[in-house]
């Protein structure tokens, strides 16, 4: 299939206009036309060749996603989809499927490790993985999703990584009604957080460092806020959280949020990637309390999700642009410039 994206050809690059040629559909995969699609932090760190060390990019890299967007094709083993079905791709396009892992629903954490939306190698030809910042995107049947009728699509793209991020620790460590739930910071991941935890019942703080942020956190749905700055405050808080969601997308030492959990409370680790500064150990032991981590989730568990926010309205707060901004949209994204998230309308990829 011939069709169109916004590709970087080198680290310097940036994105341009680039026309190539997705795969023949293969028995079990669906042709999907792209509405929409969600702008996130790894789309700059992909694009810029960031992550090197371990997941060097393969250039010409198209990025993208959070997908979001409408069956035009179906292979002829395809059961579950049919031409003119809304649908939406996250961030995993395949996995091995046979794995402890995969057949538990769990693929993003695949013993053969996932094939990736995009920079990721197809397990079945080897050609590098192209993302959704394009007209179409070819995927099997198995890693597409349905989206709920009546849920916004121009805001739904964003569900499909920062979104389950969020969602998924929350399921993971039972969060519902009772549950006291802390999330640091409120950008694209912590808003998100935010509305989940307070859509699943529980009472809900933002830790931030400024009071400035009081107002927009009780908008979102916290009941809450915790000034980190405050000694004081912090001392008050000391074993007030069940679950703490640190959306700190930068390495920093995790000690003084510790000592906030509750007995055999858990700190998920969902924003920073890659090296974090030492820790007290004290709380950790005395408390049985847990630092740990979570990927985005499963295909059963992101779909859901986006039921959950079909059935409660919940939405990412987005602005939308056109993709011929998608380079300043990376430049005011690393300025903090966004509440919360970009999403690019697609419809406008042919006036590029």
């Amino acid at each position: 299939m011939k069709t169109f994206g916004y590709a970087a050809q080198n680290a310097q690059s940036g994105l341009a206009p680039m026309s190539f040629e997705r795969r023949a559909l293969r028995d079990d995969d669906l042709a999907i036309e792209i509405n929409y699609c969600g702008v996130c932090h790894s789309d700059l760190h992909q694009i810029r060749d960031d992550w090197r060390s371990w997941n060097p990019t393969v250039y010409p890299s198209i990025p993208g996603h959070e997908i979001i967007g409408t069956v035009i094709e179906v292979g002829p083993n395809v059961t579950h989809y049919k031409i003119g079905d809304a649908v939406a791709v996250g961030t995993i396009v395949d996995s091995c499927r046979v794995c402890d892992q995969c057949r538990r629903g769990e693929e993003q954490m695949c013993r053969e490790f996932p094939t990736m939306t995009y920079n990721s190698s197809d397990r079945h030809d080897g050609k590098t993985t192209l993302g959704g910042y394009s007209k179409h995107i070819i995927v099997r049947e198995e890693f597409v999703l349905r989206m709920p009728e009546g849920l916004d699509a121009a805001r739904a793209a964003p569900l499909l990584c920062a979104g389950i991020t969020v969602y998924s620790p929350l399921r993971t460590w039972n969060v519902g009604p009772g549950s006291r739930v802390g999330v640091i910071g409120i950008g694209g991941l912590g808003h998100l957080a935010v509305k989940f935890a307070a859509g699943l019942g529980a009472h809900v703080t933002v830790i931030t460092r400024t009071e400035a942020k009081t107002a927009e956190a009780r908008a979102l749905g916290a009941d809450t806020t915790l000034i980190s700055n405050s000694d004081d405050a912090m001392k008050a808080a000391t074993s007030s959280f069940d679950v703490i969601i640190d959306t700190i997308p930068v390495e920093h030492d995790v000690s003084a949020y510790v000592q906030l959990l509750d007995v055999e409370g858990a700190l998920v680790i969902v924003g920073a990637l890659g090296n974090m500064a030492g820790f007290n150990s004290l709380p950790l032991i005395m408390g049985r309390r847990c630092i740990t981590g979570s990927p985005s989730g499963g295909i059963a568990e992101t779909q859901e999700m986006l039921d959950f926010c079909g059935k409660t309205g919940i939405l990412p707060e987005c602005e939308m642009i056109a993709i011929a901004e998608i380079n300043e949209a990376f430049e005011r994204m690393e300025r903090g410039e966004v509440h919360y998230r970009f999403v690019i309308d697609m419809a406008t990829l042919s006036d590029a």
